[in-house]
């Protein structure tokens, strides 16, 4: 048997931390944290391409209880957030918890024991009776299957992988993808190669980008007056939060957004055929709505062609598209998003009876009671589960509402002394039936595109589809008829 601890975290993200540090606040300090890496920070560690940078207010994507007052930025730039997480961990001196390069392939419940028994690449194990997985859905990298590309002799690699050691300066290069990595990257690379491909399959809606650098007086108000930045969080909070009328059913709100948008390609694209290249035909929000304000000026550059007709081929120093013409390219970056609604199919992780999540959630459709639990998995959760990321807010917010409801599931779990809790199937299905009903009414099952919400069979198992305080109300406490406690602790 490998060590014995209370609770496994997987993962030093925004979730991984804050459910260490909720642990901590209610007492609970028989736990680790598994991180493959040798740092924390998860996205904002491995994503480091030139020009990342959060689509989400600093003030608003941050912990509400741990609030920073020296964000340089409105929307902060990765070396500012990875530091910020950094911080964090310092300050609750969550490091001697973190069990570093240690990556997790599966879990396993034992029935007569109720424990899991997390396994590890090197074959380590660890043993525990609680487990919650902080590895979030964007962490693999999705990779295009390229006709040819074993053939390509120049250097290839993802957004999330950025090759740092590669000088793209006089350079050709081939771009796959126009998502919100790519939307960032592109300006900045731009600049310096000496010609760009950027092949769209899908253009993106886009906004103007209402960033601008914090002023001096603003840092110092909130450093010196207790609540202020709470008051100017709370205000981004609801300018944010209304943007989900829109979402949720009323698409028509989306036209006084599409207005914005067309009005910003026109403002900073003067080439007709590349305005109807870059602008989308279905309804906003059916895709992630990005923020820019560099990516259409990168786009009109002489030196940047956008090309729409599809890759037929890769050769060895060229990509051929579709209508047939030839791209000579010294090096391909992939701006191709992650796997999302399949990210956990590479886990081997048996509940009940020997169920195997992964097998069941590619059959069924990824089901869970409010993103967190599963029936037939007891002790077992998800932060930034299935139906909990956003498309018009913080998830730093529902990563918060998910940390404590677990505190609290593991309290009611030792109030009646039991060995483990179990959401019943029936209040998992009523739950999936209630936000499936709102989410096939939604911008991003009727709004006209394909897009990483949706899994295989067309069925949204990404997004939360209504307000967030909604489901922070519906998280604050768990409901125990809900579950079944069974065994008893030992």
């Amino acid at each position: 048997m490998g060590a014995r601890f209370k609770v496994v975290i997987v993962g030093t993200g925004f979730s991984g931390l804050g459910q260490a540090i909720q642990l901590e606040k209610a007492g609970i300090r028989d736990y680790v944290i598994l991180e493959k890496a040798d740092e924390v920070g998860g996205t904002w560690r491995d994503n480091s391409y030139p020009g990342c940078a959060c689509d989400v207010q600093s003030h608003m994507y941050s912990f509400s209880y741990e609030q920073n007052p020296d964000w340089t930025r409105s929307f902060s730039r990765q070396p500012e957030i990875f530091d910020y997480l950094k911080g964090v961990t310092d300050k609750y001196r969550l490091r001697d918890k973190i069990r570093f390069g240690v990556e997790i392939t599966g879990a396993h419940w034992d029935e007569s024991k109720s424990l899991w028994t997390v396994e590890t690449k090197s074959g380590e194990e660890f043993v525990a009776q609680f487990v919650v997985s902080g590895v979030g859905g964007l962490h693999i990298p999705r990779i295009p299957e390229l006709p040819g590309i074993e053939r390509f002799q120049g250097r290839t690699w993802h957004s999330a992988q950025w090759d740092h050691d590669y000088d793209l300066t006089g350079k050709r290069v081939a771009v796959v993808g126009t998502g919100a990595s790519a939307i960032q990257f592109v300006p900045r690379i731009a600049r310096d190669v000496t010609r760009l491909d950027l092949f769209q399959r899908t253009p993106p809606w886009i906004m103007p980008k209402p960033d601008h650098a914090m002023p001096d007086w603003a840092k110092q108000l909130f450093r010196r007056v207790p609540g202020a930045q709470r008051a100017y969080r709370t205000a981004l909070y609801w300018l944010l939060e209304v943007r989900a009328l829109g979402f949720n059913g009323h698409p028509a709100l989306m036209k006084a957004g599409e207005a914005v948008a067309k009005r910003h390609i026109r403002k900073q694209i003067p080439d007709h055929d590349l305005r109807r290249k870059v602008t989308p035909d279905y309804t906003m929000g059916c895709k992630r709505v990005l923020i820019s304000n560099d990516y259409y000026p990168a786009l009109s550059r002489d030196d940047v062609n956008v090309v729409t007709d599809g890759i037929r081929e890769v050769r060895e120093h060229s990509i051929v598209d579709e209508a047939g013409v030839e791209h000579e390219v010294d090096a391909i970056i992939y701006g191709t998003g992650f796997h999302v609604t399949d990210a956990l199919e590479y886990l081997r992780i048996t509940g009940v009876d020997g169920r195997d999540l992964a097998k069941e959630w590619a059959t069924e459709g990824m089901r869970t009671h409010f993103g967190i639990t599963v029936a037939g998995f007891p002790n077992l959760f998800f932060l930034l589960g299935p139906n909990t990321a956003l498309g018009h807010n913080s998830v730093v917010f529902m990563i918060e509402s998910q940390a404590r409801y677990v505190v609290d599931a593991i309290k009611l779990t030792e109030r009646h002394r039991a060995a483990a809790l179990t959401v019943r199937e029936r209040a998992q299905e009523e739950f999936q039936a209630e936000i499936q009903d709102k989410l096939v009414k939604g911008v991003w099952t009727q709004g006209g595109c394909k897009s990483w919400y949706l899994d295989a069979k067309g069925v949204n198992r990404t997004i939360w589809p209504g307000f967030t305080w909604r489901y922070w109300q519906r998280t604050r406490h768990v409901d125990p008829s809900h579950y079944e406690l069974t065994g008893r602790a030992r």
